[in-house]
């Protein structure tokens, strides 16, 4: 049985006013080449296909499409709702993409057992049986409790997740026998687990109200497809339980990533092996920090990534205490003429930036909501469009908000 363990593809990710649309398309391409070529029996994502719970129309096109294409190929899907994902968009066709040999898993089923898939190899016999566990809400398992405080009610949610992976592992248990065959189990998990690096664009969700999930409370599934976690790893260096990482860099702090989906070897034995499929990368991006003499040297140099129709795209981070009024116009000085694009810039908070804080002397209790807000932009290199479009945008949701408490 061959298995791609994928995740993370944030469909319809709005970054730094740019669309990933072509990049995610490429992707897809790429993927539906890595699936023929390496007879792929079932492609996993495990959690957060989309970016948002409303996609754009262009990323449920993109989403339609890989169905199709996979279909095509003989390979079988199976789509777990990740903490991004809308149960109801999920669902909206989920009846019709059982007829093109996709399934999806939305949110924790009422009845467990539905949540155990056998899969099946390209010949169409058993391959492998799955413990389709999306993201997990802790409504999904828990109703509140009067009088229960926070160590308690932290405690019964991870007791509740524990009972529900050992469920559905007993059930799939069961299942096997009833077939009679040797077949592995493969489980899923949208979640932060103990020991799990993550990035600046992965929004931090927690088991309810715990940090991160036991890798001991995990069952003794030959495989653990997990998602959540942008930066591909081996969980508490066991080679069975992993996450796959984003396809693309969501955020700066992925640019020099090795972004991959994992080929996944089983048998009645067992796992057999994981193998990293290197993901190419379809937008230069980077992230460059240092002085404006530095920076003069750095730039030119990950400029060589980009080309006039595709320039990188860059972040830029200017050390020094120097407070430049004309900051802006000085990187552009470095940029002009590279194939390269600034989508942010920043300047790293330094000493002269604390003493200036120091000696303001204002608490939160003196300030407003707008005077936090406009103090928080003052720290950014904006244009005044830009800096007139966030303050107004920012009264019409304290506005808002403020209307909802009353």
């Amino acid at each position: 049985m061959r298995l791609l363990h994928t995740s993370d593809w944030h469909l319809g990710q709005h970054f730094m006013g740019k669309t990933r649309q072509a990049e995610h398309q490429a992707f897809i391409d790429w993927l539906i080449d890595q699936v023929r070529q390496h007879g792929i029996d079932a492609v996993i994502v495990a959690g957060d296909l989309f970016d948002t719970g409303a996609p754009p129309s262009y990323a449920r096109e993109l989403y339609n499409r890989l169905v199709v294409e996979l279909h095509d190929t003989g390979a079988q899907l199976v789509l777990l709702g990740g903490n991004h994902d809308s149960v109801a968009t999920l669902n909206e066709s989920r009846p019709l993409l059982a007829y093109l040999s996709t399934r999806v898993i939305s949110a924790v089923a009422d009845d467990p057992a539905d949540q155990v898939l056998l899969l099946s190899n390209r010949d169409g016999a058993p391959g492998a049986l799955l413990c389709a566990i999306p993201y997990i809400r802790p409504r999904d398992l828990l109703q509140s409790q009067a009088g229960q405080s926070a160590e308690e009610k932290q405690l019964s949610l991870q007791e509740a997740i524990h009972r529900h992976y050992q469920t559905v592992y007993q059930l799939a248990c069961d299942k096997r026998d009833a077939l009679g065959l040797v077949l592995p189990i493969v489980a899923t998990g949208h979640l932060t687990t103990v020991g799990a690096s993550a990035s600046e664009s992965v929004r931090e969700i927690y088991v309810g109200a715990l940090e991160a999930f036991p890798t001991s409370a995990f069952p003794p599934a030959d495989y653990i497809a997990l998602g959540h976690i942008h930066r591909p790893q081996q969980v508490g260096g066991l080679e069975h339980i992993r996450y796959s990482g984003s396809p693309i860099p969501l955020s700066f702090d992925e640019a020099a990533q090795d972004k991959s989906v994992l080929l996944v070897e089983l048998n009645g034995q067992g796992l057999q092996s994981v193998t990293p499929l290197a993901v190419p990368r379809f937008q230069p991006l980077a992230a460059a920090r240092g002085t404006l003499a530095e920076l003069a040297e750095t730039i030119p140099v990950l400029a060589v990534q980009g080309t006039t129709e595709q320039p990188v795209w860059l972040e830029v981070m200017v050390k020094g205490d120097d407070y430049l009024t004309d900051l802006q116009s000085r990187v552009e000085a470095i940029t002009e003429g590279l194939p390269v694009e600034v989508l942010r810039l920043r300047r790293e908070r330094g000493s002269a930036s604390a003493n200036l804080q120091g000696g303001t002397r204002e608490t939160l209790d003196e300030l407003s909501p707008h005077d936090v807000f406009a103090k928080r932009l003052e720290q950014e290199e904006l244009t005044d469009e830009l800096r007139q479009q966030l303050t107004t945008r920012y009264r019409d949701i304290v506005a808002s908000l403020t209307e909802g408490a009353v």
